[in-house]
């Protein structure tokens, strides 16, 4: 059993015979009252987001979820095709599934697949990447120690907005959780 306590980003519930990921939790203790927990949850059969709120002491089934290390090869027709890295078994999800993720997605990239009764229901990319700046405007000279941001278009074709000094050409890390700049690599 999974109690409220353990709720985070990233868990599986299972609520009225349904699977739900966590997308964003908050754990509140008022001063008077009991504690409860605020979550944003995605269900993952229809991928709509609904909040909820739970009680602390709440008890949830515990779902059995399977985590394997997956290398992306291509996306065809909206559908994102990825390998398994030791049974070389193929699974494909639809654009919808993937989210954010298909931003940063390249041929050969590895990620996690978390797979439920043999379904995949959900990709967890990894926390950075590196990525190559294909588009942006010109910095001006004297710009590297203002704080001004300003839109540029990397590799896979997302736009990610970057310090002035960045420029086409630049390999970059990104987080990919909020879709941040994080440093220029060398």
């Amino acid at each position: 059993m999974i109690l409220t306590n353990d709720i985070h980003k990233g868990v599986v519930l299972k609520l009225d015979g349904q699977l739900f990921l966590v997308t964003e939790f908050q754990h509140v203790n008022p001063g008077k009252g009991g504690a409860f927990v605020r979550t944003k949850l995605k269900n993952l059969a229809t991928n709509l987001v609904l909040e909820k709120t739970f009680r602390s002491g709440e008890k949830f089934e515990d779902v059995q979820i399977e985590r394997r290390k997956v290398q992306f090869l291509y996306e065809a027709d909206g559908f994102f095709t990825f390998m398994d890295n030791e049974t070389f078994e193929q699974y494909s999800l639809p654009e919808e599934e993937i989210g954010n993720a298909k931003d940063y997605l390249q041929e050969n990239m590895n990620a996690e697949l978390e797979i439920y009764d043999e379904k995949p229901i959900n990709l967890n990319m990894p926390n950075f990447v590196e990525m190559e700046i294909v588009h942006t405007e010109p910095g001006l000279k004297g710009d590297s120690v203002s704080n001004t941001m300003k839109p540029a278009e990397i590799e896979t074709g997302a736009t990610v907005m970057v310090p002035l000094f960045v420029n086409i050409g630049d390999k970059i890390k990104i987080d990919t959780r909020n879709n941040s700049y994080v440093e220029r690599v060398k």
